[in-house]
Order: structure tokens, then sequence, then C-alpha cells
């Protein structure tokens, strides 16, 4: 799939017509990059328990992250709002799809106690797509970021957001809340995004969504899964419209299958071929990149980054 690159991933499977990449199945093994141990610490058990309490979901449970030990094992969460159930049905997700129960109108109070009781210096707050709201959710999800500003202000906070159907007003909410950083994911190429996402997800609408945020003075990031048949010219173009539109900051990594009714993994790229793609990134202008097999659109090294970079916007401002 990546051309002169073909030796940099593993193909899995029986060969396939039609010169696509063998499919995988959920039984085939994983390559040796792609293992990580099982969870568990007592940080980790901490912040699993803080966010029980406060019934508060996480897509590092949701959405099966395979970093949820390392990431809750350091005190860090990303967490859900508006509940765990999904009002759109892409293929690649492991999150609940379906006819959500009403907002919880406590749910940005909750969040702000959690972050108190966890002590975070850095939190992501994402959420399921609420089509069946008249602004898909953007006032509560604004309101959140709020409650988190007061609740503790030193918190630095990144909004991983839906589309919200492409609404100018809805995103105007987010803008106006002032997060550190808004974030919206392509996921995939633009020819494979009819099959992974959800139809009404479209590619040239993400990519609005990340320009009316920069339009707005965000810092901007987005993330591509590789591994889903996509070509290296492609996922090269992706990253270019993603700087055309404004993105600051891009995560990739290895699209990984939650279960047998979910796309398959077409390939299981080399670390290497996710450096040389970091590299390229670099090159086009991103002010940061991320790029590893277990690389998802909320990773560490990108918290460390927008940390730097928002010390540094201090600095200068001071002088």
């Amino acid at each position: 799939m990546y051309g002169p690159r073909m030796a940099g991933l593993v193909q899995i499977g029986s060969a396939s017509g039609g010169g696509c990449a063998p499919r995988a199945r959920s039984r085939d093994p994983k390559p040796d990059w792609l293992k990580v141990r099982m969870p568990g610490g007592g940080r980790y058990e901490h912040v699993k328990r803080t966010l029980r309490e406060l019934n508060l979901h996480t897509v590092c449970e949701e959405a099966s992250c395979p970093n949820v030990g390392e990431c809750w094992g350091g005190g860090t969460a990303t967490v859900m709002l508006m509940g765990d159930v999904c009002t759109r049905g892409c293929r690649f997700c492991d999150v609940a799809s379906g006819t959500p129960a009403p907002l919880d109108p406590l749910e940005p109070r909750h969040l702000a106690e959690a972050v108190g009781r966890l002590g975070l210096d850095y939190l992501v707050v994402t959420s399921v797509n609420r089509d069946e709201l008249p602004d898909g959710g953007a006032s509560h999800f604004a309101q959140a970021i709020v409650e988190l500003r007061r609740a503790a202000p030193r918190t630095l906070v990144e909004v991983l957001t839906p589309d919200f159907q492409g609404d100018a007003a809805a995103l105007d909410m987010i803008v106006d809340a002032q997060p550190t950083v808004a974030a919206h994911n392509v996921e995939t190429v633009e020819r494979l995004t009819p099959r992974v996402r959800d139809r009404r997800a479209t590619y040239r609408q993400s990519l609005e969504v990340l320009a009316h945020y920069k339009r707005g003075g965000m810092r901007t990031k987005s993330s591509i899964m590789l591994g889903l048949g996509e070509q290296r010219g492609e996922v090269l173009k992706a990253m270019r419209d993603l700087r055309s539109a404004g993105c600051d900051i891009l995560t990739l990594g290895q699209y990984l299958r939650p279960s047998d009714k979910h796309l398959p993994v077409e390939e299981y790229v080399r670390p290497e071929v996710f450096r040389d793609l970091e590299q390229e990134g670099l090159s086009l202008g991103f002010q940061f990149v991320a790029a590893g097999p277990l690389v998802r659109s909320s990773y560490k090294a990108g918290e460390f980054f927008v940390q730097r970079w928002v010390e540094e916007g201090r600095k200068v401002a001071s002088q």
C-alpha cells in the first residue's frame, strides 16, 4: 500500500484478488510492536474509581484504547461527554450507536469536579455525536469548558469535538469558550471516508471544521488512522489538506479492529513507516507530529508539546 515502502508493513491472512492487501481477521496475531501490558497499578485504579464515582464516561474505555494503562497510570484520561451512545455508526469505532439518553445537565460540573480531584494538568474532552440535538450538543460542550476554566484555571483543556454537522454557530460556541486546543479528526483519507465513517461525516466537512476553528484563533489538531487500505500518496495528500486548513498538530496511528463487526485491518504498518511520515509532516509545516503504531488522537507526547507551546506564549506575552 505504501509503494517503495512495502517492506515497511506486515500483511495478514491469505492473498486476495484485485491487487489489494490481504484482510486481517480479529483472530490474526498482532505484531510485537502492538503488544501492550495489561492495565493496573495504584494510580490507574484511582483514576478509574474517581471517574466511576462521578458517572463520567471515557473514550479510553468506550473506544478500547490500547494506551489506557499508560495514560491512566500517569494520571491522565480522555473524558467523553454527552453519554456513551452515539447517533452515528462509523465502521471503525467501538462506541455504541443508537438513540442516546437525554443530556445530564450536571455533567459539566461533575467533569470540573473530577479534574479537581484528580489534579490534572492537561485534560482532553471529547464526545459522542448528538445529531438529534438542535446544536449537536455544542452548548453543553462549551459549558463544560467554562466549568473547567472556573474550577481548574491552570488545567490546559484540549477538546476533540464532533463536526456539529458543519453548523458555524455551533462551532463558534466552542471557539468562544476558548479551549487550549480545538481538535477534530478526519480519521482517514478522502477516498476511504465513505467506507470508514458514517455518511453524515464527510472529509471536506471535517476540513472546514478545522479551518473554522483556525479562523477563530484556535490551536488546531487532527488525526489519521493507517492500515485501512490507504495509499501512501493519499496519506500525504490528506496531510497537505490538513495544513491547508490550518491544522497545527497531527497524530497518525495504527487502526486496530475492535471486533469482527468492524472494518478489517488491511495491513499493520511498521514503526519505521510512521517515523518517515512524521518527518514528512514536519516538513509540511505542522507544529508537531506524533506518529506510531500505538499513537492515538489523545497522546501524551502531544500534550507535552502543547504545554510547552502555551508556556512559550505566556513568556512572550509577559515581555
